[in-house]
């Protein structure tokens, strides 16, 4: 938890709690209230702002995003090191685990905005956003991985390289396709298989991968939302068959998994035993902690991630920046860097960089307007700018491959022309 200077402590608690009572009786934000009075400050002190996250620490699968946590609050130490925002720390909270379980992702967000008062929520990395409508109508700046609905069209939720699962009318990031078009040597005349889990954004993976690889020249020839959500199943036997007999009785050409490690585990380790030699590609994993089990490591080796921000072996001072603050946060240890961590760390940074343009009068309404007209440029997930986030991604991506026990780069970080969404 990164706590302002102990010898203000006691004050800031004294000045909240002051604050809280005050707002519960002027500016509506107390239980039960939405924070949409004039100059809504909740959570901000002379001294510091109240942040809080929500991570899916556990899992009935036994996934973890527990680094997201860390990668957030390497983020924002360093802020903090370098004097705060406009002169205030930043009182982070640590994350809240919703366990990835609707019930407890709402009740997480009841607790940070209710009880502790937060100002943001950031990071915001489930794969369920219960809490998405109450955060929206509390007015709560909130910060994720745009991999969720959610993230496309709220006023006060951003995703950290855009809107991922637009709707109707947004764009859609061609990243993915397009990277493995290269590594084929091109889409046309190529089948493709999606397969997702049985649940909302299983769901909604697929129908926008769809659409995205059928852009690009793809044959998709099979495409569900089929694997239960809550379980990895014991027995892959079924689903290899009909992928490997999707393509006009034939096995694809590529296979896309948007899904989770277990999962993929799973899933590729049947494929390969089953004598599949195509391209295998997923957007998890990631994770240079897998390879420390070697069945982990033979089960994903020759697999293509998905990234959608710069990947580690990049030369790119800001990858430097970014490992920096990760072994600073972990106590000077080095530790293996894995996509959570980014996640939780480019939540913290797109709410630092606004809030930061923001100035020192910070309330809901000046962030908010602040938001409206914020751009940057090279950072470690390509060009942002709000509120154009807000409904299409920024566009940007690369693709690694684990060979051998290691992650190669397979194509560079690229920015792509993104595509409208049907």
């Amino acid at each position: 938890m990164l706590r302002p200077i102990r010898t203000l402590a006691a004050a800031a608690a004294a000045l909240a709690l002051v604050s809280a009572c005050n707002s519960a009786s002027t500016n509506g934000t107390g239980p039960g209230k939405r924070g949409d009075g004039p100059g809504n400050s909740r959570g901000v002190t002379a001294d510091s702002i109240k942040v809080g996250g929500i991570v899916s620490m556990t899992s009935a699968s036994g996934y973890s995003k527990k680094d997201t946590d860390l990668g957030a609050k390497a983020r924002y130490m360093r802020a903090n090191a370098e004097g705060g925002v406009n002169g205030r720390k930043i009182d982070y909270l640590g994350a809240e685990d919703d366990g990835q379980d609707p019930a407890k992702n709402m009740a997480a967000a009841r607790k940070l905005v209710q009880q502790d008062k937060v100002f943001a929520v950031s990071p915001m990395s489930s794969v369920t956003f219960s809490g998405a409508d109450f955060l929206e109508q509390e007015k709560v700046p909130t910060f994720g991985w745009g991999t969720l609905p959610s993230f496309c069209g709220p006023k006060y939720i951003y995703g950290f390289n855009g809107c991922l699962v637009p709707t109707p009318g947004g764009t859609l990031n061609q990243t993915w396709p397009e990277g493995i078009a290269t590594i084929l040597g091109g889409a046309r005349g190529k089948s493709v298989a999606v397969i997702a889990n049985d649940s909302d954004a299983g769901k909604f993976g697929i129908r926008t991968f769809q659409q995205g690889f059928a852009s690009a020249g793809f044959t998709v020839s099979y495409a569900k939302a089929s694997v239960p959500a809550t379980a990895v199943p014991s027995d892959w036997s079924a689903y290899v068959k009909e992928i490997l007999e999707s393509n006009g009785g034939k096995a694809p050409d590529a296979v896309v998994s948007v899904m989770q490690t277990p999962n993929n585990i799973g899933l590729f380790t049947a494929l390969k035993r089953s004598g599949y030699k195509g391209l295998l590609s997923d957007p998890t994993d990631y994770d240079p902690g897998l390879l420390a089990k070697d069945a982990t490591k033979q089960a994903l080796d020759g697999v293509h991630v998905l990234l959608q921000f710069q990947p580690f072996e990049s030369a790119d001072p800001k990858m430097a920046q970014f490992r920096a603050d990760i072994k600073a946060a972990a106590g000077g240890q080095e530790v293996p860097l894995n996509m959570h961590m980014l996640t939780g760390y480019m939540s913290a940074d797109l709410f630092v960089s606004i809030a930061q343009k923001a100035g020192r009068d910070l309330t809901v309404e000046s962030f908010q307007s602040a938001a409206q007209s914020f751009s940057d440029t090279g950072t470690l997930v390509g060009d942002r700018a709000e509120p154009k986030g807000q409904k299409d991604s920024f566009g940007c991506g690369a693709l690694v491959q684990l060979k051998n026990g290691a992650y190669e780069v397979s194509v560079p970080f690229k920015c792509y022309e993104p595509i409208p969404f049907k």
